[in-house]
This record gives structure tokens, sequence and C-alpha cells, in this order.
């Protein structure tokens, strides 16, 4: 009997040591990454022309920068730009999650960032320390991204007005800290898709975009997204299904549904109510080019048709906004 409590002990004790080591391995392994590319971005017309589309088309401001969600699509604040923020607590995050200041201020920002390793932080996941980014980044999608592009993005991101704001580091809970340090590998040698073909094309803007994060895999839509109280906003089905998708939209029905947003880009949205509410970025989406959003939609209509029956803005109750609106006052 005490030799079998012995072994017991010591079967016991190795499991916690074992635990305990793939803890410590865990906490304290880095990612996969390779060094950054020795490089310095030439900022050309052409590349800044390409860097600003890729930055509007992956929606960059939707993290990084301060909006007015007041007015319709949530158009960036004036002056902030690239200048960080700290996503609600409402989101139901595994953690503090803030995204950084991307402008070229050198204390807050990352002005002392080389090209080099801002373009493996966009593309690869780990940033100039080697600490592997929260996913919540797309750089999953990111890492297909043309070396081409990649640079012009960084051309442009390079030439945003530096805002001085200090943004408190991404603060993730176990395990999901632990987790994503699987995530980053190494992505070189991207070629840029062929614009001549528009599925291709299309599939390549579909995920720079980042689509399939808000529409699910399928397309079909239907995540939900809690924003504040009383506020929830579920994505659409935009695959080919004639009932509840984008299967009866002609091209032109297409283009028209995101060109309408068009005025707003270009002379500032209205205010709206949280009924109104949205994250699919309409505004950046109206500025691109027919060919790109015909390369989309052929995309879009390649994909399988998924039933799902969608209510954007469900069961929306006024009351909730209204009470929380008089205890912040």
């Amino acid at each position: 009997m005490k030799k079998c409590l012995r072994i017991l002990k010591m079967t016991g004790l190795a499991i916690l040591v074992t635990a305990g080591g793939a803890a410590a391995y865990l906490s304290l392994r880095r990612p996969a990454m390779a060094p950054p590319p020795d490089l310095r971005v030439q900022a050309t017309p052409e590349r800044l022309a390409r860097g600003k589309y890729l930055f509007n088309l992956a929606d960059c401001d939707g993290c990084h920068s301060e909006r007015d969600f007041s007015r319709f699509g949530g158009p960036v604040t004036p002056g902030r730009r690239g200048a960080g923020t700290i996503f609600p607590a409402a989101l139901g995050l595994p953690g503090l999650v803030a995204p950084a200041n991307i402008t070229p201020d050198r204390e807050t920002g990352i002005g002392r960032w080389t090209d080099g390793e801002k373009i493996r932080a966009i593309r690869e996941g780990v940033d100039r320390n080697g600490r592997a980014l929260f996913p919540m980044m797309p750089y999953e999608n990111f890492r297909h991204m043309s070396d081409d592009d990649a640079l012009s993005l960084v051309a442009y991101i390079d030439s945003l007005t530096p805002v001085k704001h200090s943004v408190p580091q991404t603060r993730l809970n176990f395990p999901v800290s632990v987790l994503i340090k699987g995530t980053p590998r190494p992505a070189r040698g991207i070629a840029a898709p062929d614009r001549r073909d528009p599925l291709k094309y299309g599939e390549y803007l579909v995920r720079i975009a980042g689509c399939m994060e808000c529409h699910t895999a399928t397309l079909s839509g239907g995540r939900k997204f809690q924003m504040a109280p009383g506020v929830v906003v579920v994505s659409a089905n935009i695959s080919p299904d004639p009932q509840t998708g984008i299967g009866r939209w002609s091209e032109q029905n297409f283009m028209d549904r995101i060109y309408q947003y068009r005025d707003y880009a270009e002379h500032g949205s209205p205010q709206v109510g949280p009924e109104s509410f949205t994250l699919m970025p309409w505004l950046n989406f109206s500025q691109l080019p027919p060919e790109d959003l015909k390369a989309i939609y052929a995309y879009l209509r390649s994909r399988p048709a998924v039933y799902n029956a969608v209510e954007t803005h469900p069961g929306w109750d006024p009351e909730p906004v209204r009470r929380a609106a008089l205890e912040k006052h």
C-alpha cells in the first residue's frame, strides 16, 4: 500500500513538473520570426497613392485611429489618424487590447522603427522587440500582401502626421497571451496578383480587406458585435444566396450600394443614432475604383451560396442607450 502511495505521489509530482515545464516553455518561447528586411522605402508619388489605397482597403483606421461614432461610418476624428486607441471592455476581448499609435511620432508612435520592422509587423505579426501581436491585427491576412504593396503601405504610414499620443501596451489574459505566440510566421517573396484575372484579384482584395473577419469564413454573416448597452450590430450575409445574400444583386447593384456613401466620404457623414450604427467601412469602400469593386463582386459571386437570414440590428431598443446617457451625465 505504501509503495502504491509512493508511486502515486511520484506520478503526481512528475505531472506537476511536466505541466510546470510546459507552462514555462509557453511563457518564455518566442514566436517564429525572421530578421526584419534591411531596407528603406522610397516615398514616390505612386507608392504613396497605392499605400493610401491599401490603408483604406484594409481599414487601418478601424483600429488605429480615433473615430467619431456619433456620425455614420465612424469617420476619423480630425488630426487623429493613426494615433492609436483602446478597445472598450464591452467587446469582451481577452484582456486590454490597445491598437498602437502608428504615426511617425518618435516618442509615442513608431517613428523609431525601421521600415523593415514595420513590414515585419504588418505581414508577420511581430513587433520590433520580437513580441507576438494579438491576431486581431489581421497579419494572417496581410501575410498574403505582395512585397510591392507592403512597401507602398509603409510609405503611406511614414507620411502620416506625427501625433503625440501614448497608448498602453496590449495586455492579454492567460492562456491567450501565450497561445498567440504560435500565430506569427515569416512571409517573404509574395508576388502581386494578376489584375487581369477578376477572381484572383478579387480574392486578393477580399483577403486584404478582411471581409471574412466580420462576415465569417462562409461569407454568410451572422457575427454579432456588442458595441455598447443596447447597441448590437450583426454582419450581413454577402454570399451569393438569392434569398438571404446578394444572389439577386447585379454588378451595378453592388457598386451602387457602396458608392451611395461617396458623398459622405468626401463631404462628411451625418450624425446618426445607435439604430444606424455600422462597422462596415462604407466610407472607405466608397472610394475604391470601379474595376476593384467589380473584382470583389466577381469573387463574392464565385463562392458557395449559404442560406442565412440576418437582421443587422436585432430587436434594437433605445431605452438602455437612453439610460446610459442619463447616467453618464
